[in-house]
């Protein structure tokens, strides 16, 4: 079977793992910090926080950014259902937007008329590892809502020359193993804001003033830290932090490797009339965490499902791009959504395909899976 995905993890990543095991610090601690400090770095920005996936970072930035109850967060409708979930978990009203049918990313105009004075933050979704213009989107809305950058699928990933999770007030990240490298599981929170910095680093530890890797460096480690704050347990462990640090040290050879699968899709399947090919605007870097084609009415005879179907039988997984929010039973239960409330995400919950794209493809898999999509 040749999978959706697939880590890129080795000997490296399972020898980073003996010092933390040795040493018995195998919780939050100095490899922690360490692969924040480098993520911080490359995406250049003054603070990173590592936590235990990109939900619990999204979570931690509302938070910290004061939203609330009665407040309202805009969310593209296509999307993973988490990045709606986390604006309910802190009881405001998640408002969908619509979304633009090349890039899978916002609909500026449609975005932009669901502002209203209860509109407080917005949360951009960089959608399979291209960015959304931050930039052009700060320069649209009113200077008091905030910006949060879903950066799940776009570690390594900026638009003229800004890298993803440094231009708005946070982003988040995901680790997850389909994601462009992965700790299994785990997220990061980046910022430029020293308050929202300091005070994830403290949500995500119970609300503790001080870090248990810091406490047990002083004199008085035996004495418990005061909590002044409603925290989380959201903590990545070491064991996470040193397989990430040795992730991080092949970023740009991944990133560059999936480039070169994309280019030979292109390439391959535009002579495929009937697959619309994702888009790629000039001076944006995509990481290619997903490969998304959409599957359009020139084709009659087979529905996605059965092309889906047909793709397995032959070897080849595939999934759907993502989901359309709207459509999901609780927000459509909670929210009385229709279908063409949101029109484009609704096309692209119907007709988006994900095709094999990873760092352990060869060019004979690629191959197979153009033969085998044209052959259908």
């Amino acid at each position: 079977m040749i999978n959706i995905a697939k880590p890129s993890i080795g000997e490296n990543e399972w020898k980073s793992l003996k010092e933390p095991i040795d040493s018995g610090w195998i919780t939050q601690g100095e490899k922690v910090k360490e692969f924040e400090n480098i993520f911080a770095k490359i995406h250049k920005v003054k603070h990173a926080v590592a936590v235990n996936s990109c939900t619990s970072a999204l979570h931690l930035i509302l938070i910290a950014l004061g939203i609330k109850k009665n407040d309202e967060v805009i969310v593209p409708s296509f999307t993973w259902i988490s990045t709606a979930n986390v604006v309910l978990h802190v009881g405001a009203k998640v408002v969908f937007c619509d979304i633009d049918k090349q890039t899978y990313n916002i609909n500026y105009n449609d975005l932009l008329s669901k502002i209203n004075n209860k509109t407080k933050a917005i949360i951009l979704v960089h959608l399979f590892g291209l960015c959304v213009d931050v930039k052009k989107l700060k320069n649209i809305i009113r200077k008091d809502i905030k910006i949060i950058e879903d950066c799940a699928c776009a570690t390594g990933s900026s638009f003229n020359k800004f890298p993803a999770g440094s231009i708005g007030d946070a982003g988040a990240f995901s680790f997850h193993p389909r994601k462009i490298i992965t700790t299994g599981e785990g997220g990061m929170i980046t910022t430029n804001s020293d308050k929202i910095g300091s005070l994830t680093k403290q949500l995500r530890n119970h609300g503790a003033s001080i870090s248990e890797e810091d406490r047990h460096k002083k004199k008085s480690s035996f004495l418990m830290p005061s909590f002044n704050l409603l925290g989380f347990n959201y903590r990545m462990t070491d064991l996470q932090g040193a397989v990430g640090l040795v992730q991080l040290k092949k970023l740009d050879s991944l990133i560059l490797q999936r480039s070169k699968i994309a280019d030979i899709y292109f390439d391959k399947l535009k002579k495929i009339s009937w697959l619309d090919l994702p888009a790629v605007p000039n001076s944006f870097q995509h990481s290619w965490q997903s490969y998304v084609v959409m599957i359009n009415s020139k084709i009659e005879k087979y529905s996605r499902k059965k092309i889906m179907e047909k793709l397995n039988i032959k070897g080849i997984s595939t999934r759907p791009g993502t989901h359309a929010v709207h459509m999901l039973s609780y927000y459509k239960n909670l929210y009385k959504y229709r279908p063409e409330d949101y029109p484009i995400s609704m096309y692209c919950h119907n007709h988006s395909l994900a095709i094999p794209n990873h760092n352990q493809l060869t060019l004979k898999d690629i191959n197979y899976i153009v033969k085998s999509l044209a052959g259908i």
